[in-house]
Order: C-alpha cells, then sequence, then structure tokens
C-alpha cells in the first residue's frame, strides 16, 4: 500500500450475510434505538428525570439567562419539511392522539426525547435544547395560534397553510424562553410542514440550528410512525 492509498477515505460496504434489505448504517439505528428503548423503560420516567437532574438544572438555567439578556426578543428558524402518501389531517388526528396519551410512541421519535406527559403545570417536556438538556411546559399547544404568532413573518397564508398551531414554551416558574409555530398545508401528493422554533436572541446560533436538526428528525420519525398506523 503506498502513502497516496493511506491517505484515502476507509469505506466499508456489505457484500453478503444478513436476509433482507438494509445497510450497516441502517443495523446501526434499528439496534440504537432498541438498546434506547429498553433504558428508558427500565428506567422510566422518575428514573430518567433523577439521571438528567443536574443536567435539567443547568439546561434550564441557561435559558432562564439567555430569556432576561434577551428581554423578549426572539430570533426564529424554520424546519420544512414535505410529505409524499399522507394528509396533514391524517397526521394531526394521529398527533393529537398521540399527544393525549402515548408517550411511548413521543419518545421514540428522537434520542434526545426524555419525557413528554402531562402534571399539574399542564404538558411536560423534557428534551435537549441544543446541547442543553432543559424541562419546560408547552402552553396551548394543539390550539389556534396565538396573540403574539398573528404578526409573525413564519405566519403562512389560510388558503395554503389552513392548518397551524402555536405555543409559547416556558419553565415551571412562568419564564418563556422560546416559542413554537408550526403548519401544515395539504398538497397534490401530501403535505408540507413548516416548523418553526423562536429562541431568545442571545443564545447562540448552533443552539437553534441544533433545534431545526431535532425537528426534522422528531416529525420525520411522528409521520413514518402516523402512515404505518394508518396502513
Amino acid at each position: 500500500m503506498t502513502d497516496n492509498q493511506t491517505s484515502l477515505p476507509v469505506t466499508v460496504t456489505l457484500e453478503a450475510g444478513p436476509a433482507g434489505a438494509g445497510s450497516i448504517d441502517d443495523f446501526e439505528l434499528f439496534y440504537a434505538r432498541r438498546a434506547l428503548d429498553r433504558f428508558r423503560t427500565l428506567l422510566g420516567r422518575q428514573g430518567l428525570l433523577d439521571l438528567l437532574s443536574t443536567d435539567i438544572e443547568e439546561g434550564n438555567a441557561f435559558l432562564r439567562e439567555s430569556a432576561r439578556a434577551s428581554e423578549g426578543r426572539f430570533k426564529a428558524g424554520t424546519t420544512v419539511l414535505a410529505t409524499n402518501g399522507l394528509t396533514s389531517s391524517a397526521f394531526l388526528a394521529w398527533m393529537d392522539k398521540a399527544f393525549a396519551g402515548d408517550e411511548r410512541v413521543l419518545l421514540a421519535a428522537h434520542p434526545e426525547h426524555y419525557v413528554m406527559g402531562t402534571d399539574s403545570i399542564g404538558a411536560r417536556v423534557v428534551e435537549n435544547i441544543g446541547p442543553h438538556v432543559a424541562d419546560f411546559y408547552m402552553g396551548g399547544w394543539g390550539t389556534d395560534a396565538l396573540a403574539w404568532a398573528a404578526d409573525a413573518d413564519e405566519l403562512l397564508p389560510e388558503a395554503e397553510f389552513p392548518r397551524k398551531m402555536s405555543s409559547n414554551l416556558f419553565l415551571a416558574d412562568g419564564t418563556v424562553v422560546g416559542r413554537a409555530l408550526i403548519q401544515f398545508g395539504d398538497t397534490a401528493d401530501g403535505f408540507t410542514a413548516n416548523l418553526t422554533v423562536y429562541f431568545p436572541v442571545t443564545c447562540p446560533d448552533e443552539v437553534l440550528d441544533h433545534h431545526l436538526r431535532h425537528y426534522a428528525v422528531e416529525f420525520r420519525n411522528w409521520i413514518v410512525a402516523a402512515a404505518a398506523a394508518r396502513a
């Protein structure tokens, strides 16, 4: 092997062995998801919260300080997903049912989902916001767009995107640390989802960018789960 060959990237391809279709990456994803589901199930909700308590405290402190320093100002980013083979109404009907009590399928949509349920304050979410683990609530999720969203640049035309939902993201002490605006419109082949998140302007751009990736992963997986349930 020459020095030039050693500088080339190493690639590995599957030529034979397992039955059925799939790449090595597909196999790894399956096993990673199975292991994660096992740990979530064994630990349970309270076990996960206990395990992450220090991370949550630090993450919430970061968001609280970001909100304080930003003085009510937010910056936004949007992930756009195109779906074929499923209508927005079918997906949203599935999502309403899942958010009403099927926490396991909600958690399964993203490796960094830890808690999705309700308590005495409201709809509770524990997940990563960028590199930070946060414990926050969503107010008004599943309702018509809130007053703050009416003037948002990201609010799409009613005729084009007739289904809109929005929410403030707030900590248990009431501090608003973000906002979400999701909008769905049917197309000839399926639907388009515009998924907008707002974070305090002092948050690093990487926090916003990571949540746009987070949106892509979780909503893709929820859409696939909705299609599978419908089938």
